[in-house]
């Protein structure tokens, strides 16, 4: 059985950060989807629970970062092109996200990110393997 990653994310409008992902194209599991939570299918096994601050406080003694004064984490999904990292900058934008750094371009790897309502950073890279450098 191949491995699955979940990835809890806090948010504190959870029907407003649904609608934002939606708009990025990002569909939701209805099985793991209430009130409280949404399960955001990101692929077969990649997976990303966004949860009212109230849901993630209970898996959690600690509190809450507030991700648009400090980094928590940065989630990197891999692009199938340079135009899809675009795509999706340009639709997290216009959905009310925030650029968090300009593209980087490094000939084989080619990154933009944003960040959600909430202040969570996501990476978008896109890698040529054609392209790598070979190791010394």
């Amino acid at each position: 059985m191949s491995k699955q990653i979940f990835v809890n994310l806090p948010v504190r409008d959870l029907d407003r950060a649904k609608a934002f992902f939606g708009q990025l194209g990002f569909t939701f599991n209805p099985q793991f989807t209430d009130a409280t939570a949404a399960c955001m299918v990101v692929s077969d096994s990649i997976f990303v629970m966004l949860l009212t601050h109230e849901k993630f406080s209970g898996f959690t003694p600690g509190p809450i970062c507030d991700a648009r004064q400090s980094t928590e984490v940065l989630v990197c999904l891999s692009c199938d092109s340079r135009n899809e990292v675009d795509e999706l900058v340009r639709k997290a934008l216009a959905a009310g996200g925030s650029t968090f750094r300009e593209p980087e371009d490094h000939g084989f790897m080619y990154g933009h990110a944003f960040r959600d309502l909430d202040g969570h950073v996501w990476e978008l890279a896109y890698v040529d393997m054609t392209a790598m450098p070979t190791q010394p």
